[in-house]
């Protein structure tokens, strides 16, 4: 009887050498490690905000990019309204075109004024659609990062080297320098010149439609 007792105490000794013995699972030995657990919590807590900030500049990016297609129907809306006014009424003028061709600078300046008013707007909602696109740019990196260093984190466990990692994410960051290419001509430059031009010739047509 007392080598039964002798031998189940063996056996449970041995048991729980062996349970000792096994490593933990790495997020249990970040639960078990308050700096780990705290930097584990801090990274996901700033991966939500970075998925938010993503989700903010998304949403801004459909708003400029509607705001822009808005714009493109406004100045093509205005110069037809604006076209077909001044043919209808230089064909009923009672007194002839002479008059209205006199005059014929007071619609041309308006025109001009107008389609520059609109291409400058353009042009600055383009300007931040690139910007924010920009923006979206880095905070998808930023993310890819951080996701990149949670992953090891939850791998490695204590074995995470935390002045050495944080350290390399700060770097990372801070020595990020965007590629300044060349200038060259983009898109929205040849946008602004095409909308230019078409108010070029709607100056043309005003004159033409007025004197001719």
């Amino acid at each position: 009887m007392a080598d039964q007792d002798c031998s189940s105490n063996n056996k449970k000794n041995l048991t729980s050498l062996i349970m000792e013995s096994k490593p933990l699972h790495p997020l249990h030995q970040i639960a078990e490690t308050p700096s780990h657990k705290l930097l584990l919590k801090q990274w996901l807590k700033e991966e939500e905000l970075i998925l938010t900030r993503i989700s903010l500049k998304e949403i801004q990016i459909d708003s400029a990019r509607n705001e822009i297609t808005q714009l493109y129907c406004f100045f093509f809306l205005f110069h037809s309204i604006a076209l077909i006014l001044l043919f209808s009424a230089s064909s009923w003028a009672p007194n002839g075109k002479g008059h209205f061709c006199n005059k014929s600078w007071i619609p041309s300046l308006c025109s001009l004024v107008c389609s520059l008013s609109i291409i400058w707007a353009i042009r600055y909602k383009t300007d931040v659609e690139s910007h924010l696109e920009k923006l979206l740019e880095r905070e998808k990196e930023d993310g890819k990062l951080l996701a990149k260093c949670v992953e090891e984190l939850k791998k490695k466990g204590v074995e995470f080297d935390l002045l050495k990692e944080v350290d390399a994410v700060r770097r990372a960051k801070s020595l990020r320098v965007e590629s300044k290419a060349v200038r060259r001509w983009s898109g929205r430059d040849f946008v602004t010149l095409f909308f230019f031009t078409v108010s070029c010739l709607v100056l043309g047509f005003t004159r033409v439609i007025l004197c001719s």
